[in-house]
Order: C-alpha cells, then structure tokens, then sequence
C-alpha cells in the first residue's frame, strides 16, 4: 500500500513539474513575441516572430534535451549547449530543426548499437555514449553561426533553395544542411562500421590494412553507411520543405538535397578520416590490447601526429564541407 502510494506521489509531482514547465514556456514565449513586436516598432524593418515560432522554439529543443538527459546521451554541460543549438536552429528555420533531430536521434541510437563490440574495440568507450557541451558545439556549432546568419539575412521563416532568388540564404541553407550531414556521415560510419563489417579497415592514405579502430581507418560498410547518415538527414530537411514552404512549385527542383545530403555524408566522412590519418594519433597499445590516443611504453605507432583530439577533427571536417560544397551545388544545381 505504501509503495502504491509513493508511486501515485512521484507520477503527481511529475505531472506538476511538466505542467510548470509547460507554463514556464509558453510564459517565456510570450514575453519573446511581445519583445519582438516592440523592436519591429521601434526599429521599423525588422518583422515580428509570431508566438507560435517563439514557442515551438523554446519547447521543442527542451522537450528533446530532457529526454536526451534521462537516456543519458548528454550530460548537463552537453544538454545546456543543446539548448542552445536547438533553440537557434528551430527558430530559424524548421528545415535546419528537423534535419538536426534527425542527425541526433540516429546518431543516439546508433552509438547504443552493437555496444559490446565496441567496448571490446574502442579504449575510450563510453556507455550510452554520453556527449557533453564540446562534442555538442563541434557538431553544432558551425550549424548554429549559419542559422543565426540566415536569420539577419532573410529572418525567421522557410525559404526553398533558389540560388536564382535567394543566393546568399540558398547557401546559407545547403551550408548548414551539409555541416549537419557531415557530422551524421561521420558518426554512422564510426558506429556501424566497426559492427557489422567482416574485413579490417584501411588507412585511407596508404590503404595499408590497420587495426579496427585506427584514425582515418574505412571500410566499405563504412562508406556506405556514411552516404545513408547523410542522405537521411536530406530526406529530413526536404520533406519539412515539402510541409512548410508555400509555392514550392514556383521554385528550382527541391530534390536535390536529398542528393547533397547523402554526398555531403560521404566526402564529410571521406575528409575526417583523411584529417584523422594525418592529425591524430593512433597506436596499438598491447598492454589493453586496443587502438589509442596516446603515447607510452606498451603503445606501437601506426599513423598521425598528437595534433588534434577527434573533436577538432570533426569541427574542421564540418567547416571545409560547410565552406567548399555549397559552391559546387550552385553550379550543378538543376534549375
């Protein structure tokens, strides 16, 4: 009986502590919409955010970083930066929101996969693969300073992919979709590649045979599920396209995306082995019997220099795709 009761008691005050959080937003949201319609006042050319923008951009992102916290995929410092991420994405444009669920929530998923393998394979393995706020701003962090750029360009609001009409957001768009297809490229590749494929990796740069878990290590299971990780995150940002923009019809073909999302996965992944080759260290360490970091006794080198930690890899991989593969879709784009 008791039990019973302090089960009743614990769903109650939980009941509560969503309903506060629930009223917090939507309390929070509004002050945002009436601030936002005293700037556009005052200034004359800025637009009111409508409330509803406003409250799907608070809730949303708190919505998935509690979740995210109780499944332990982040802790405190990675959730607070996830806000962020989300909260800047989301009021940008939905597009830029749901092409980032899709990243994390796939990548979740697949960082729990196969977990026993990769305990076996990976020193530095974690349980849940809890991220904190440096994995999350190397992974968002680029998104983020697009978004707020496409904000001050064009506003909040969807817009297609026009080079024609909107060249600077058009590549604001594609830049931060192939940032976010990089990262999902990257970590699909890490995480099922060591699982499922039956051959050893090869360093990319000599393609000599490496132990499984080596910097700059592919594998063609590898490759291909870097394309799917990309292309899903494609698929993500054209059908929110397909739901949100008015007269798509009147714009150049929108199916692209799902292209330059599957190939900014691969040449994302392509890159970050090829940096990892070159800019981390890796060694065979005999004593644990699994590929590191770092140098000791009982650890044989077999490629990289100690330059760059696999955070900063990832960061300079979803830079140069961010940079160099929007101009290149500009041209191919078919109009």
């Amino acid at each position: 009986m008791d039990s019973e009761k302090e089960t009743l008691a614990k769903e109650s005050i939980k009941m509560m502590m969503d309903m506060i959080l629930l009223c917090a937003t939507l309390a929070l949201s509004l002050f945002f919409w009436v601030t936002s319609l005293v700037m556009s006042s005052f200034y004359g050319t800025l637009q009111p955010v409508s409330p509803w923008r406003w409250l799907s951009s608070i809730l949303l992102p708190v919505v998935v970083t509690l979740r995210a916290l109780k499944r332990r995929s982040l802790d405190r410092s990675g959730a607070l930066g996830a806000l962020l991420v989300g909260f800047v994405l989301t009021m940008a444009n939905y597009s830029f929101f749901s092409a980032l669920l899709t990243f994390y929530i796939t990548s979740s998923r697949l960082t729990r996969w196969g977990g026993a393998k990769k305990k076996k394979i990976d020193a530095e393995y974690k349980e849940g693969g809890q991220r904190n706020w440096v994995q999350v701003f190397c992974n968002g962090g680029v998104p983020t300073e697009l978004a707020l750029l496409y904000m001050i360009e064009v506003g909040p609001g969807e817009i297609p992919v026009d080079f024609s009409k909107q060249y600077s957001a058009s590549w604001m768009c594609l830049s931060l979709l192939g940032a976010l297809a990089c990262s999902a490229g990257d970590t699909w590749a890490s995480e099922v590649g060591p699982v499922l494929s039956q051959s050893r990796p090869r360093l990319i740069t000599t393609w000599k045979e490496v132990p499984t878990g080596t910097n700059g290590g592919v594998t063609p299971v590898g490759l291909v599920a870097s394309l799917l990780g990309g292309t899903v995150v494609g698929v993500a940002y054209f059908i929110t396209q397909l739901l949100t923009v008015p007269d798509l019809h009147l714009s150049d073909p929108q199916w692209p995306i799902v292209v330059y999302g599957g190939v900014a996965g691969l040449v994302g992944s392509l890159l970050d082995s090829f940096l990892g080759a070159h800019m981390q260290y890796s060694g065979f360490d005999s004593s644990i019997g699994k590929v590191v970091s770092y140098e000791s006794a009982t650890t044989q080198w077999i490629c990289g220099k100690p330059i760059l930690d696999n955070n900063a890899v990832n960061l300079f991989s979803t830079v140069l795709i961010a940079l160099v593969l929007p101009g290149l879709a500009w041209g191919m784009w078919p109009r």
